[in-house]
């Protein structure tokens, strides 16, 4: 019974908190969806990024299913938590982690659009729905830590907010990284 008190506690503290990460969070994802735009816009410019993609195609082309879901899934898990947890560098690394992706993203859209037009972006949606939003939310409270370098009482205020940012991590961002990836890892080998 205690256990479950508690859980309820954390949930709803992870929910509060989320609350209080929503500015930070919309920045995050206005931030990658222009630098989205960028990369399809400029693709023709970004053409060093072939080197990053053969890279994780080729790391990927001899998995089986549970092998792929678990590569998604720890692809994911890393650029979710360090993207939070190296926020408290000003939130630098936040906001480069959504640069840097939305670019990625807006070249491939780019690469794809040629081929098919806007018929194969549908394809990122079933996985999209889960991991985007765990990796914006991981962004924005990363975002969020890196501004207690500007709260009244830093060492309060950080401790308030790592424990904030982890307990975030623990009840929302992880189940739905678990989802995207078990979404995306079956979506690949049926595609």
């Amino acid at each position: 019974m205690k256990k479950r008190v508690v859980l309820k506690k954390q949930f709803r503290e992870a929910w509060n908190y989320l609350g209080e990460c929503k500015i930070h969070i919309l920045f995050i994802l206005l931030l990658f969806l222009f630098s989205a735009f960028f990369g399809f816009i400029y693709m023709d410019k970004l053409t060093f990024l072939d080197e990053l993609l053969k890279d994780i195609i080729y790391q990927t082309s001899d998995l089986n299913m549970l092998e792929m879901i678990f590569f998604i899934l720890q692809n994911n898990l890393q650029s979710a938590f360090f993207g939070m947890i190296f926020g408290i560098f000003f939130g630098i690394f936040s906001l480069m982690n959504s640069l840097l992706n939305g670019v990625v993203l807006g070249y491939v859209l780019g690469k794809i659009y040629p081929l098919t037009g806007f018929s194969d972006f549908w394809r990122l949606l079933p996985h999209g729905i889960f991991e985007l939003p765990a990796i914006f939310i991981s962004l924005g409270a990363g975002l969020r830590l890196g501004g207690v370098l500007f709260s009244g009482d830093v060492k309060k205020q950080f401790k308030i907010r790592i424990y904030n940012s982890l307990n975030l991590f623990l009840i929302i961002i992880l189940p739905l990284l678990f989802i995207a990836a078990i979404i995306e890892g079956i979506l690949v080998f049926l595609i």
